[in-house]
C-alpha cells in the first residue's frame, strides 16, 4: 500500500507500482489510494475533516475494505507518519514499511517549507509551464531532474478542469498547515517503536529539512536493523522514480516474504546504508 505526502497523490508512487505489479519473478497486489480532497477521491464539502486521524482511518477502512492481508506500506512523508500510526493501531495488518523521508521527529522547518506552496501554487497555462513553476521553486530541492521529469512532476501536480489546470488536491487543505504543529504533532517514538516487529526501510533525501541526519541516527539508535538509502541531490520527498532507487525498494520488499525474511533482512543489514545516485 502506497501513501502519498500531504498535498500529493497517488500518482508518485506510478513508476514504482508498475515495476513492482509487473515484476516476472514474483507480481505485486499494489494499492495505492488518494486521501479525500486528492486525486481521484471526493473533496469533503468540511475542510475541517483533513486531519490526520480522519486520513488515518480512511486507510484503515481501506484496508478492511479491501480484506487484504498483511501490507508492507510506504508512506511518503505524512503517509510514513500514516504508517508509523497504524503501527500502533492495526499492527495485524502490517507485514513491512518504507518511510520515504520521514521520522518519529516532523521538523517545523521541514513544514514551514510545505506552508509555503501547499495550496498557494501558481496556476500554469499548461503542464510545459507547470514544469518551469516547479522547476523555478524547486531546483534546489531537486538539483539533477530533466526537462522531462519537471514535466512527469507537473503532471502529477496539477490537473485538467474546465479547460484549464487546477491542483490536484482540495486548496483548503492549507488550513492543516496552519496550526501550531510543534504542539499538535508530538514527536511519535512509540509509533516508531510499534514497527520493531517488522522490517523497516528508511529513504532520505540528503538535503531534506524533514528528515535530518540526527532523526536518523536517533532511529538506527533504537533498532540496528532498518535499511537505510539515502538519495543524493534531492531533499523532502525523494521521487520514487528511479531505476536504481526502485530496485532498492523492489529488493526490502522481498526481504519481507516469508519463510526466508530472515536471511534476507540479515544479508541487507550488512549493507544497510546505501547510496542511490541515478535518480531518472
Amino acid at each position: 500500500m502506497c501513501l502519498p505526502g500531504l498535498a500529493r497523490t497517488a500518482a508518485d508512487f506510478h513508476s514504482l507500482a508498475m515495476a513492482l505489479a509487473t515484476d516476472p519473478a514474483r507480481p505485486r497486489w499494489v494499492v495505492a489510494p488518494d486521501y479525500r480532497g486528492h486525486g481521484q477521491s471526493e473533496y469533503d464539502s468540511n475542510p475541517r475533516n483533513y486531519t490526520l486521524g480522519i486520513d488515518l482511518a480512511d486507510v484503515s477502512a481501506v484496508l478492511s475494505g479491501l480484506t487484504m492481508p498483511p501490507a508492507i506500506i510506504i508512506g511518503s512523508s505524512i503517509g510514513g507518519v500514516l504508517a508509523m500510526m497504524l503501527g500502533l493501531s492495526r499492527p495485524q495488518a502490517i507485514a513491512g514499511v518504507i518511510l520515504n523521508d520521514i521520522g518519529p521527529v516532523v521538523e517545523p522547518q521541514g513544514l514551514l517549507q510545505m506552508k509555503a506552496y501547499v495550496g498557494k501554487l501558481p496556476t500554469p497555462r499548461d503542464f510545459v509551464e507547470g514544469a518551469e513553476i516547479l522547476r523555478w521553486l524547486f531546483a534546489k530541492r531537486y538539483r539533477n531532474l530533466g526537462p522531462q521529469d519537471w514535466l512527469a512532476l507537473a503532471q502529477c501536480t496539477w490537473r485538467q478542469h474546465r479547460g484549464g489546470l487546477v491542483p490536484d488536491y482540495d486548496v483548503r487543505l492549507a488550513r492543516t498547515l496552519e496550526m501550531n504543529w510543534e504542539r499538535s504533532l508530538p514527536p511519535l517514538w512509540d509509533e516508531f517503536d510499534a514497527l520493531a516487529r517488522v522490517p523497516l526501510m528508511v529513504i532520505r533525501g540528503a538535503h531534506s529539512k524533514m528528515l535530518t541526519s540526527t532523526t536518523l541516527q536517533a532511529m538506527l539508535g533504537r533498532r540496528a536493523d532498518v535499511q537505510v538509502t539515502i538519495v543524493p541531490d534531492q531533499g523532502h520527498a525523494p521521487l520514487l522514480t528511479g531505476p536504481n532507487l526502485i530496485q532498492r525498494i523492489a529488493a526490502f520488499i522481498a526481504s519481507c516474504d516469508e519463510p526466508d525474511r530472515a536471511t534476507r533482512s540479515s544479508s541487507l543489514a550488512n549493507d544497510r546504508s546505501v547510496m542511490v545516485p541515478e535518480l531518472c
